[in-house]
């Protein structure tokens, strides 16, 4: 009997990779950021980050941060919107990712928060790709991650249900 060829299954063991050695837990928070435009029509506003995803502003807390102060923080240097108006907590998400030898646990507080004064004069922080104002239907269409579309849809029955 010949000896079985395993080079076709060298792929799955990939050397160079380095071993999981840590499991960090981080807290960051956000925003789903709407804005009615001059129509009346609600609007979200979205960041593309350097990997080209649209998404919603978020980063880490801060020690001695609030998850709401960390949102208002946040929106402000990624979109350079600061006149805002925190208008409930929507949810909180999951995400996890690897990131070189540790597996990153990353917990996500998200907030509807309501853009105030010139919300025309939005300014991309250096490390994002663009930044957008978009109809809710097409933010929904554009938005990566399944569970903000899901916060989006939240933020949107609130808005209407409470007459934002």
């Amino acid at each position: 009997m010949p000896a079985p060829k395993f080079n076709k299954f060298k792929k799955y063991f990939n050397r160079n990779k380095q071993s999981i050695q840590e499991i960090v837990r981080e807290a960051t928070a956000g925003g789903v950021v709407w804005r009615r435009n001059k129509n009346g029509k609600i609007e979200i506003l979205l960041i593309q980050d350097i990997k080209d995803r649209w998404t919603i502003p978020k980063g880490h807390i801060e020690d001695g941060e609030t998850a709401q102060q960390t949102a208002k923080r946040e929106i402000g240097e990624e979109a350079g919107l600061h006149q805002l108006e925190i208008q409930g907590w929507l949810g909180k998400i999951h995400f996890r990712y690897r990131r070189m030898d540790k597996l990153v646990l990353m917990t996500t507080q998200i907030y509807l928060v309501k853009a105030l004064g010139d919300t025309n004069a939005i300014q991309k922080e250096d490390i994002m790709n663009d930044i957008k104002w978009f109809d809710f239907h097409d933010a929904l269409e554009v938005v990566e991650y399944e569970d903000i579309g899901k916060l989006m849809l939240l933020a949107m029955k609130k808005i209407r249900q409470d007459n934002l």
